[in-house]
């Protein structure tokens, strides 16, 4: 699932590839999807990137691959109430009432994506009641591999406890310039906030603190086999 913004840069992407077998330039992409400035642009990149449909090629100017494309039925989103959101597409599930169960509601999908505010509450979903402490919590669907080093994988089910601040070293939803939500270690570094992957494939993000809000931190986490 993408962004608006993600998805149309995809297309342009793999367009100008088609077109002459050369990326578009960070101008290029700025100017075709009517961004201000390149730093919307190099997000974009990553986001895409972290969830593998596109590749940086190693010491080459411009140089992107694509690997994999929006599947035309699947992966399309449904434009929201806002241009930028796509809605998620879940499957109800059988909910089975348990006294060691609590229910709290599932947002969607997390990789670098929508914000958590802009997401429907499509169902309410059981989780032991041990996981849940004080407070308002929330479930997400893990998108991507990013965090895999800290045993969170593509498909998992996070349980987020929401808060707005949180420790060095904390895993936390964090909302970069009020348009993408990501899951990622938290360091603050002066008057920067680090969002650090756990797979060494990935680059950790900094961002000046004013651009980045927690939303919540990681308490749980279930999977199913």
């Amino acid at each position: 699932m993408l962004t608006k913004k993600q998805h149309d840069l995809l297309l342009f992407i793999h367009e100008k590839l088609q077109e002459n077998g050369v990326a578009p330039s960070f101008d290029e992409m700025k100017d075709a999807l009517n961004l201000k400035s390149k730093s919307g642009i190099h997000r974009l990149i990553g986001a895409l990137e972290e969830r593998q449909f596109i590749r940086r090629l190693p010491n080459r100017a411009r140089a992107l691959e694509i690997i994999r494309l929006p599947d035309s039925e699947n992966n399309s989103p449904e434009k929201s109430s806002q241009d930028n959101l796509f809605t998620p597409n879940f499957g109800k599930k059988e909910v089975v009432a348990d006294p060691n169960t609590v229910e709290i509601p599932l947002h969607g999908r997390i990789a670098a994506g929508t914000p958590i505010e802009a997401l429907e509450q499509f169902e309410n979903i059981p989780v032991p009641a041990a996981m849940i402490g004080l407070g308002s919590h929330y479930a997400l669907e893990i998108d991507g591999d990013s965090m895999m080093e800290a045993g969170i994988l593509d498909g998992d089910t996070i349980v987020i406890q929401r808060c707005d601040s949180a420790e060095n070293g904390t895993i936390v939803v964090a909302l970069i310039d009020e348009e993408e939500a990501t899951l990622k270690t938290l360091y603050r570094k002066g008057p920067d906030v680090a969002l650090e992957p756990s797979n060494r494939d990935f680059e950790t993000q900094t961002y000046p603190a004013n651009r980045v809000r927690v939303q919540g931190r990681l308490v749980g986490l279930l999977r199913q086999y």
